[in-house]
């Protein structure tokens, strides 16, 4: 891929990936500032803690479905490489300009991402995700395996040329709840539900 595709590319990747849905949704309904509100993150699961779960699954489906165009924007649109699209929405999400650079974990966007490059890499991340999320009802462990399945799935399935960016996307994901693993190896992190 040549720079007059990449640009693009990550351009189009960083700027949908940096749209904050949680931040926007809470505060046009009139919930204030997502960022003052339990872990200060602007993901569902923060949304989740307002006690608005209509909101947190809308919150959800859209950092899902940000990452998802990104993919099918670079593929269908702009002529470059779907993972290098995906790649960049969640670098968007983690890290939006909008924000100073402090975003959410990436967990709901690389979904959408993992879906947009093959749904069979999106369906074991949803179902390692949801599964792990009944088992255990902990947001950041249920997001952090679901981030490790989407590279292990993609080499398993044969989309070895995915294999990277996935990689990577999941290393930045394990990287941004380096506060929740410290609480997981405490026993204090909080379970989806609980009132701490």
């Amino acid at each position: 891929m040549d720079l007059a595709t990449l640009l693009p590319v990550l351009l189009a990747g960083y700027l949908l990936g940096s749209i904050p849905f949680g931040l926007l949704l809470t505060s046009l309904t009139g919930g204030g500032d997502l960022r003052s509100v339990g872990s200060g993150n602007i993901g569902a699961t923060n949304v989740l803690r307002t006690g608005r779960k209509g909101l947190a699954a809308a919150t959800l489906l859209l950092d899902l479905g940000k990452g998802f165009a990104a993919v099918w924007l670079a593929r269908h649109m702009l002529g470059g490489d779907p993972a290098i699209g995906g790649l960049a929405a969640v670098i968007g999400h983690c890290f939006p300009i909008w924000l100073k650079f402090k975003g959410g974990k990436g967990v709901a966007t690389l979904m959408g991402v993992a879906l947009g490059l093959a749904w069979p890499i999106g369906a074991i991340y949803a179902a390692v995700w949801l599964g792990m999320l009944a088992g255990t009802r902990i947001s950041s462990l249920s997001g952090m395996s679901a981030a490790v399945s989407a590279p292990i799935a993609a080499w398993a399935l044969g989309y070895t040329g995915f294999v990277p960016v996935l990689v990577v996307l999941a290393v930045l994901v394990i990287g941004l709840h380096r506060a929740n693993i410290s609480r997981l190896r405490a026993g204090t992190e909080p379970k989806v539900g609980s009132k701490g």
